[in-house]
């Protein structure tokens, strides 16, 4: 296995680019690309927000972690890193806040409202007590299914000795739930295969793409591992026209499941028939590392997926230095119809991906660079949101951060048109907010 502590360690600090210069003149549609307010929440610990919806009431939710035990988390005892739901009316006040979790560390990574109005979030968890029902090792699988008000109706865990962890969820067309991540399949022993079909797959390495079905009370349909025998992690998931399920994240392997790779990571892209049988994977990348965080299905039927590169060659055309976003369209049998990357000469990363109601894109990651597509940079790693046509072409980015680390982790469009950008700011000095501790969830509204 090759080593991964510079690679982890990158990916820990990120940031976003394309062939067109930036822009902050207005769009031809209704966005300006004006601030119309920044906020800020937490406590005097350390407080984090990964994903960002709109609800259907106009407001917005969020899901992070948190180990705060005052501020907005005054209602939680424990200073260990909790699941952090908070919900936001359409002005960003505060409507209420929770927590779940117990004893031990839980990260919560995504957000979904549920056909009936509640809420499905997933993650990964160490606790066994609490709120938490069950952990089978290190850190596991964790899906809570809430109701409007975040009142939990159930919640399960599924893992096994090792790091096993969640990044996405959806609610699938049946009713119930897919969630996607990642298996310690090592730790596992080769377990993690259940249901039809199962006892033909094969063990592989170190960890593989992870996909978990169940129905609408959560019990456990069927999940299925997919990989090499080397470091292998899906990060989102959506589900296709046909029912089956395209997950997205990023490979290190070069056999078993994953063929024609470019590199020492590439994006890697599976699509999964509705009983888990796998259909295809892609590889797409240079001779340098790729990763994804993020896809989407596009107006089209087809799928976007995001990221960032340090590759120069091979599926790369451009690349402005160091790592770049890198934002590549597919189709629905994985073909690579046009891919664009966006940064300047230092590190820029993207995590969130949104679509626009104009078939465009939402980019939402950070950079330290301030020359090529990026026009200002604050201090180390700021906040950069980028916004793109149809097409990939930039027609917007702007930056926003203080002197010390702030990341970019999610974007949504509203449905007035506006754009929601959340991230996590350890600057004392962010414009227009009042620091409430190690590092805080900052939230961004542009109309």
């Amino acid at each position: 296995m090759k080593k991964l502590g510079y690679i982890f360690f990158m990916m820990s600090l990120l940031s976003c680019s394309d062939d067109d210069s930036p822009t902050d003149t207005p769009l031809q549609d209704s966005f300006l690309g004006e601030v119309e307010w920044i906020k800020s929440f937490g406590g005097s610990g350390e407080d984090a927000g990964h994903d960002i919806i709109q609800t259907a009431d106009g407001g917005y939710a969020i899901l992070g972690f948190s180990n705060s035990t005052d501020g907005d988390l005054a209602h939680k005892t424990l200073a260990v890193s909790d699941y952090w739901l908070l919900k936001l009316d359409s002005e960003g006040n505060k409507e209420w806040s929770k927590t779940y979790g117990g004893s031990k560390e839980d990260l919560g990574q995504a957000v979904i409202q549920t056909s009936d109005g509640g809420y499905a979030i997933v993650g990964y968890a160490m606790s066994d007590d609490g709120d938490g029902s069950n952990n089978e090792g290190f850190h596991d699988n964790w899906i809570l299914r809430l109701d409007a008000a975040g009142n939990i109706l159930w919640e399960h865990s599924f893992g096994f000795a090792g790091h096993d962890h969640s990044y996405d969820v959806i609610q699938t067309t049946d009713g119930g739930f897919f969630f996607a991540g990642f298996l310690d399949v090592t730790l596992s022993d080769g377990e993690g295969n259940f249901g039809k079909g199962s006892s033909s797959l094969t063990s592989h390495g170190v960890g593989e793409f992870w996909g978990t079905k169940l129905d609408a009370d959560g019990n456990l349909e069927w999940r299925r591992y997919f990989g090499g025998t080397n470091n292998d992690r899906a990060h989102g998931v959506v589900q296709a026209d046909d029912g089956s399920y395209v997950m997205a994240g990023f490979s290190e392997s070069d056999d078993f499941d994953v063929s024609n790779t470019k590199g020492s990571y590439d994006f890697w892209v599976v699509k999964v028939a509705p009983d888990g049988t796998l259909v295809w994977e892609k590889s797409f990348g240079g001779t340098g590392i790729e990763v994804s965080y993020d896809i989407k299905k596009t107006l089209d039927g087809n799928y976007a997926i995001l990221g960032h590169t340090f590759s120069t060659d091979t599926d790369i055309s451009k690349n402005h230095g160091e790592s770049d976003v890198w934002l590549i369209k597919i189709d629905n049998d994985g073909k690579l119809l046009w891919e664009k990357t966006f940064g300047g000469t230092e590190f820029d990363d993207a995590r969130g991906l949104g679509l626009t109601a104009d078939g465009g894109f939402l980019i939402a990651g950070n950079s330290k660079s301030m020359n090529g597509d990026v026009l200002e940079n604050h201090g180390e790693n700021d906040f950069w949101v980028v916004r793109a046509d149809a097409d990939g072409k930039l027609v917007y980015q702007k930056t926003f951060g203080g002197t010390d680390l702030d990341f970019g982790f999610d974007v949504v469009q509203s449905s007035d048109g506006s754009v929601v950008l959340i991230g996590n700011s350890s600057s004392t000095d962010f414009e227009d907010i009042e620091a409430k501790g190690m590092s805080d969830l900052v939230v961004i509204k542009l109309k």
